[in-house]
């Protein structure tokens, strides 16, 4: 009998979760045990206009609700907040929440969270705000790498182990480069958004350039773990490969930061277009 994988190693049936965007309801699509997670858990929300409230309790995991489409209503706590596209709300641990789509189309929710000790406050997140804010908005590179880059929840939000945002590239370029990794304090997942057909990209996942442990096509919807390795991307001509990063410290709080990475060191001359958001 062919033996387990091991939940730190780069494989497809660790690393790759496909389709996750279809379905109703709430429902898991990352954890530990099933994927190569150590902490990170996602799953996706998703309501019709004129359904019921779903409500659920997060116990020990903070929680970060981000909107990809639509609008929803959301109670945390005795508070209320509406979120349209790309705004986000952190939960803390020990919360019970209320979604309610607000939208003709419903909405559609990306769910992480991570077990954490502490107890931190409910804090929304406008995209909005966001754009506005140049320690949270920066386009780095110059083609045929630039990208987009908006931070939903890190320096901005107190938070024990999340992170997230939402990253846009121009089509046909590549993304997350110079190639990067950030093992010893952070693990990450790609959500793919916004990349309607035919659009696709390619992702890699390696330790050994030579020899990568990962190269798999990514659609929108798809998910792929980054347990360790370097992780560029590339958007296939025509389209871009738009993603949702969400990631989970390993040490609570103090391996909290965004924007401390290892480069390749072949690409790392340049550095790694990520200083201007540094924790």
């Amino acid at each position: 009998m062919q033996a387990e994988p091991k939940q730190n190693e780069i494989t497809k049936e660790t690393c790759y979760v496909p389709a996750t965007h279809r379905g109703k309801g709430r429902r898991t699509a990352v954890a530990p045990g099933r994927t190569a997670s150590r902490f990170l858990h996602y799953g996706r929300i998703t309501l019709d206009a004129g359904d019921a409230p779903l409500e659920f309790e997060n116990a020990g995991h903070e929680t970060g609700l981000v909107c990809l489409k639509g609008a929803a209503g959301i109670s945390v706590g005795g508070e209320s907040f509406r979120l349209v596209q790309y705004d986000a709300l952190y939960v803390p641990r020990d919360s019970r929440i209320e979604i309610r789509p607000e939208a003709v189309e419903g909405c559609d929710l990306a769910e992480l969270s991570a077990p954490v000790e502490g107890r931190y406050p409910v804090q929304f997140v406008s995209f909005t705000e966001v754009r506005r804010n140049p320690k949270l908005h920066l386009i780095a590179g110059e083609p045929p790498n630039q990208r987009d880059m908006n931070v939903l929840l890190g320096s901005n939000v107190r938070a024990g182990r999340i992170l997230t945002g939402v990253t846009f590239s121009r089509p046909g370029n590549w993304t997350s480069w110079p190639p990067h990794e950030h093992s010893s304090m952070l693990e990450e997942a790609y959500l793919y958004i916004d990349m309607p057909e035919p659009a696709f990209g390619i992702q890699l996942v390696y330790t050994d350039p030579a020899s990568p442990e990962l190269v798999q096509v990514v659609r929108e919807g798809d998910v792929v773990l980054m347990p360790k390795g370097y992780h560029p991307n590339v958007a296939a001509p025509g389209g871009q490969i738009n993603f949702m990063w969400m990631m989970a410290a390993v040490r609570e709080g103090e391996d909290r930061k965004y924007g401390v990475v290892n480069v390749q060191p072949e690409f790392a001359a340049g550095g790694s277009g990520l200083e201007a958001v540094k924790d």
